[in-house]
């Protein structure tokens, strides 16, 4: 007779510490590789995606020794926003969109509510740790051409 308990089937997640030895990627390569995905206009965790599915890479920290958005940053491409606020940010947007040519949904309605308080409360955090400017507020007028952008603000040479 079976257990009263939920399954174990998930994936698991690969150990972190040393790189696996059938790895055939140097730290260099593969900073070059997450470089150029950035500049194509993927975003990090795209990026961990194609690692993982097209180059045999499971974790980009073990080998490289830091994270992809360290990487990024350390070659001078910083996100306009953090990912995830963009992500919640173009939710909004498409939401927005959605409403204005169905008033009536209310379902809806209440999605954006919460999908807004969780954009000012991840904003807060963000401004607090200092990775968003002080000043900075989402305003739903200019979401649309946030959203509209590419994540990556490329400063100087990379």
């Amino acid at each position: 007779m079976g257990k009263r308990k939920k399954g174990q089937s998930h994936s698991t997640r690969p150990p972190t510490g040393i790189a696996p030895r059938w790895v055939q990627f140097t730290p260099e390569e593969v900073e070059a590789i997450v470089v150029e995905l950035a500049k194509k206009g993927y975003p990090p965790s795209m990026i961990g995606v194609i690692l993982r599915d097209q180059y045999g890479i499971p974790l980009t920290r073990t080998i490289a020794g830091q994270k992809i958005a360290k990487i990024l940053e350390k070659h001078n491409i910083k996100p306009v926003v953090p990912e995830d606020l963009y992500n919640l940010i173009r939710r909004a947007v498409n939401l927005r969109n959605h409403l204005a040519v169905h008033p009536k949904d209310t379902h809806s309605q209440r999605g954006l509510i919460e999908i807004e308080s969780r954009i000012h409360r991840l904003a807060k955090y963000y401004r607090r740790i200092g990775r968003l400017p002080k000043d900075w507020a989402y305003r739903p007028d200019a979401a649309s051409l946030l959203a509209s952008q590419p994540l990556y603000r490329i400063e100087g040479g990379a």
